[in-house]
């Protein structure tokens, strides 16, 4: 099975802007400062938080993008993935100037690898 260009440039482009919730963990354990944004209802934010993250649901993103400051290393988070990457996607889609990453797996991945005292559901 041959992969092509392509798809092998897509799938490293999209890996640059992911990390992992053992990294996350790491970077915020060593003092890194590294603001976290996340993009889920007010709900969900409410049942379930990384400490320290500001709630920006993704349907507000287009009015506040503004809120997140372009000088400091943003972290994107949602439940699984999908709704962070769509906002990291925006994000420079627009030319927001800082680094933003998403949280690969979200905040169930932040549970079960970075912080078990986190709830699922």
């Amino acid at each position: 099975m041959s992969v092509s260009v392509k798809s092998m440039a897509e799938n490293h482009h999209e890996e640059a802007f992911d990390i992992t919730a053992a990294e996350l963990k790491k970077r915020l354990d060593s003092g890194m400062d590294i603001q976290l944004i996340d993009v889920r209802q007010p709900g969900e934010y409410a049942f379930a938080r990384i400490e320290g993250a500001k709630l920006i649901p993704l349907n507000e993103l287009p009015i506040r993008y503004k809120e997140i400051h372009d000088g400091r290393e943003t972290v994107i988070y949602c439940k699984m993935g999908a709704r962070s990457a769509r906002a990291v996607e925006y994000l420079q889609s627009i030319g927001f100037a800082g680094t933003v990453k998403n949280l690969r797996g979200g905040i169930t991945a932040w549970s079960n690898d970075a912080d078990p005292r986190v709830p699922k559901y």
